[in-house]
């Protein structure tokens, strides 16, 4: 029953994203072209990617606790849902560079992988910057836990690299809200600054204190 009711609530989570999405647009405007469905899947994505960051981040610290009330699979859930993560942190982009081919744009991963900005012509270029930030830190968060058994060093000192996912957490807000629409709009704006309060409390209360205490001995 409580496996039950932890599912569903993080579907339940994830369909406040799609409501939302299509309170705004709806599904008859979604479906007329190409690049509709390229901009649906972008928003889809960047929504998903984090709820689910969220979701990540409140099971890595409270792990112990929440695996003794819950089971043992919901670790093996933590590291499926990491991979889930990932692949939604390269489709949003992804779905970027398609949406500006079918406006008429040329194909450019570049723009939407690599393509930052110290000095931004605008504001979007900021924007952006953070969202690729966010993947690259993300990446190497993703790569030290997937390498953590290639070598004795990565072995012991790989979960000292999921700080990061807090900073992707972050970032990742921070992006989705300052260039996209969705975050501002009812209902998912009320769950994101719940959830943006409750990871900056789990930073400042709990992390913050946990790292300054492994990196005394790293």
């Amino acid at each position: 029953m409580k496996k039950i009711v932890f599912f569903i609530a993080i579907l339940g989570f994830l369909a406040l994203g799609i409501f939302t999405i299509l309170s705004v647009t709806p599904v008859a405007l979604v479906m007329v072209r190409q690049s509709s469905i390229m901009n649906f899947l972008q928003r889809v994505t960047g929504l998903s990617l984090f709820v689910l960051l969220f979701v990540q981040i409140i099971l890595g610290a409270f792990m112990p606790k929440i695996s003794e009330k819950l089971g043992g699979w919901v670790f093996n859930f933590h590291v499926f849902e990491g991979r889930l993560i990932y692949i939604l942190a390269i489709l949003h982009p992804i779905s970027l560079v398609l949406f500006n081919h079918y406006i008429g744009l040329r194909l450019d991963p570049f723009v939407a992988f690599i393509n930052v900005c110290l000095l931004c012509q605008n504001l979007r270029g900021y924007y952006y910057t953070i969202g690729i930030v966010s993947f690259w830190l993300l990446s190497i968060a993703v790569s030290a836990a997937v390498l953590r058994k290639t070598n004795n060093w990565l072995k012991m000192n790989w979960r000292k690299f999921h700080v990061l996912n807090y900073a992707v957490f972050l970032l990742v807000g921070a992006h989705g809200f300052l260039l996209g629409t969705d975050f501002r709009v009812q209902p998912f704006y009320t769950f994101a600054m719940i959830a943006y309060a409750t990871v900056v409390g789990i930073i400042v209360f709990i992390e913050l204190p946990r790292l300054f205490k492994n990196f005394r001995s790293w």
